[in-house]
């Protein structure tokens, strides 16, 4: 009996080697945020290089280059969340991580706008291939009770990737040019991505050797009838549409409307704001979530709530306020901004059933990507280069329209609580 416990461990068991791949997927994570906001911090330097000074279309064609890689991003997701769902997902992560490596390399090499458009395509369709599947894993490793926790350690890489994305794309921009922001995030994840290919599937391990359930059509139809992923799904596409706005234009918003200073050092700031408030507001939402779980219907989603119907108007009063007072609302708009993401993430893994719970954050990353970040950069380039003030563009209608957003993100995580329980209950029963 003892060996058999220990070759199938329980759904309410962790996995041997749970621990090494959190640390791995991290890392892996840490990497994705850092190229993805390398090419933010140096949006002003391509500006210069591409386009002629004061062309009005300059801003949204920049911002159009977050639009391509999360179109590519967005149709490559799919499929593989489909192909995690059968085949090896280490080997999957490994094979995404090495493609968007060597295409993040390339964007150091191109002597177009084309073509660097086409490198962000690339690196879109590599991250596309990790997305589904990293948190997907961490819920294969880890069970019900612990699950919370460690998403929320997975999910600090975004304002710490981010942070030194801002922050080492600046410096590198400035000192050596911003060719060499691309291409020293390239080796080390050309490393990350090899050490994947030598892990094994935790889906063996759970299933004792036995090859686990295939999905079939009604796995898939059913995510759109449980009512947490939709409101779910719904929360995070609007949450998603005011991360990709502020997270794309505040350096240069902070640069080029609030003059605070150079772009490097204004990188800098902002990116110890949001490494330092993001990762303290990513923990304390997960802890928080936890914590209240049992004794407050749907946690996980109220948490979420509250985070963003708070960060809202910290996010206005800091377009009104001078500096340097309007650095500490900024960093209150921050923290609230990534309150949410520990507790909406593991409430995606945990009322989506096991089968199908790579293609159901494939579809969600589809659709928060699709009608959130997709849409924010280059509408928000759009506006301010079209309402121009003393000659420099004029963010503060669009970051308006982003504050709204963040509360109606806010109030659908609020409704969507009280079905949240009895939706994760369900998939419980079913992989118990």
């Amino acid at each position: 009996m003892a060996s058999a416990d220990l070759s199938s461990p329980s759904p309410a068991q962790r996995l041997p080697g749970a621990g090494g791949a959190l640390a791995l997927l991290l890392g892996i994570n840490l990497f994705n945020y850092l190229d993805r906001y390398v090419l933010a911090a140096v949006e002003p330097e391509l500006r210069k290089e591409f386009f002629a000074p004061g062309d009005p279309a300059a801003l949204a064609a920049t911002g159009s280059l977050a639009l391509w890689f999360l179109v590519s991003y967005m149709i490559a997701a799919p499929l593989c969340g489909w192909l995690a769902d059968r085949v090896s997902r280490w080997w999957l992560v490994g094979a995404a991580v090495v493609v968007w490596s060597l295409a993040s390399g390339a964007g150091g090499l191109v002597a177009t706008f084309t073509a660097l458009v086409l490198t962000r395509v690339f690196v879109g369709i590599g991250e596309g291939g990790y997305g589904p599947v990293a948190p997907t894993l961490i819920a294969d490793y880890y069970p019900l009770a612990e699950r919370g926790q460690k998403m929320s350690w997975f999910y600090v890489a975004i304002p710490v990737g981010s942070a030194l994305g801002y922050a080492f794309g600046g410096q590198v921009a400035q000192h050596l040019g911003w060719r060499w922001a691309f291409f020293l995030v390239t080796v080390p994840g050309l490393i990350l991505g090899v050490l994947c290919f030598l892990r094994r599937d935790p889906r063996a391990a759970r299933a004792a050797g036995m090859a686990p359930r295939r999905a079939s059509m009604a796995d898939y139809t059913r995510l759109f009838r449980i009512p947490s992923f939709v409101a779910n799904t719904a929360a995070m596409t609007a949450m998603t549409f005011a991360i990709g706005g502020v997270s794309f234009w505040v350096p240069a918003y902070l640069v080029e409307a609030r003059q605070v200073g150079s772009l490097g050092w204004t990188n800098t700031i902002f990116g110890a704001i949001t490494v330092i408030m993001g990762l303290a507001a990513t923990l304390a939402g997960g802890w928080l979530g936890d914590k209240l779980r049992g004794r407050v219907p749907g946690s996980y989603f109220v948490v979420s709530g509250a985070g963003m119907l708070c960060s809202a108007p910290f996010f206005v009063a800091m377009l009104y306020v001078p500096f340097p007072w309007a650095w500490g609302l900024l960093a209150m708009a921050v923290f609230f901004l990534f309150f949410n993401t520990g507790p909406s993430n593991t409430a995606l893994a945990n009322v989506s059933p096991a089968p199908v719970r790579a293609t159901a954050f494939a579809l969600n990353i589809l659709c928060i990507h699709l009608l959130g970040d997709a849409i924010a950069p280059p509408l928000v380039g759009w506006i301010a280069g079209r309402s121009l003030v003393d000659g420099h563009p004029n963010y503060n209608p669009a970051f308006l329209l982003i504050a709204g957003v963040m509360v109606v993100s806010g109030i659908i995580w609020l409704l969507g609580a009280h079905r949240l329980d009895e939706d994760t209950a369900a998939a419980e029963r079913e992989a118990g």
